[in-house]
């Protein structure tokens, strides 16, 4: 007489199963995760003049305002070019009502952006502080667009630092010397202070002359 099995077999019903199907909806975690823009990001010498490739981004990130404005108007040859939210909320005055002010002008620069970097334009954009989200917001903008990205920060005297700004500075300043600004999507960035700010004549657009 054959032995018994020592093991017994259970039908599971249709309803019962609860393996994955492709027919099943997946589980998400939240909202899908931003494109990774991060790339290799070299730290430049200040020099007499820096030159971009035309239709590039260049972020200028200064915590003083007076001086920010005064390195961009005097470098920055192509006014076009030169975006901020301070000029958008200057143009909207008026036609806006206080409250819509601050959420209307980004939607408008960030629209002036996108357009100027689909024509391939260049767009200059004069930082309005030091955090890394404003600075990673427009860098998307031109990875979207599959332009180069660069990123000045220029010093200024600590006195002239807005207390709120100084840690945000400190971190700024300890990434961009170790490089790391790629994970932002800069690919270039340079840190212009002291005798190198009178030292800059010159930030050009423009592809280096062809050897002959």
């Amino acid at each position: 007489m054959a032995d018994e099995p020592t093991t017994r077999s259970v039908k599971i019903g249709e309803d019962e199963r609860t393996g994955w199907s492709s027919e099943r909806p997946r589980r998400t975690d939240g909202p899908p995760r931003p494109p990774n823009i991060s790339v290799r990001c070299k730290v430049l010498t200040p020099s007499d003049h820096l030159r971009y490739s035309p239709g590039s981004l260049l972020v200028i990130v200064c915590p003083a305002p007076a001086e920010r404005e005064r390195f961009t108007n005097s470098l920055i040859t192509n006014k076009a070019a030169l975006l901020s939210l301070d000029k958008v909320r200057s143009l909207l005055a008026g036609r806006v009502s206080e409250e819509d002010l601050a959420s209307r002008a980004q939607e408008v620069l960030d629209a002036a952006v996108t357009k100027r970097l689909a024509a391939n334009e260049t767009v200059v954009i004069a930082a309005e502080g030091t955090s890394a989200e404003e600075r990673e917001r427009y860098a998307r903008l031109a990875a979207a667009a599959k332009r180069a990205r660069h990123l000045i920060l220029l010093e200024v005297p600590r006195d002239d630092v807005p207390e709120e700004e100084r840690a945000s500075l400190n971190e700024l300043r300890r990434r961009l010397d170790a490089g790391e600004l790629g994970a932002e999507g800069f690919q270039t960035a340079v840190r212009v202070g002291g005798q190198s700010v009178s030292e800059l004549k010159r930030i050009v657009f423009e592809y280096p002359p062809r050897e002959e």
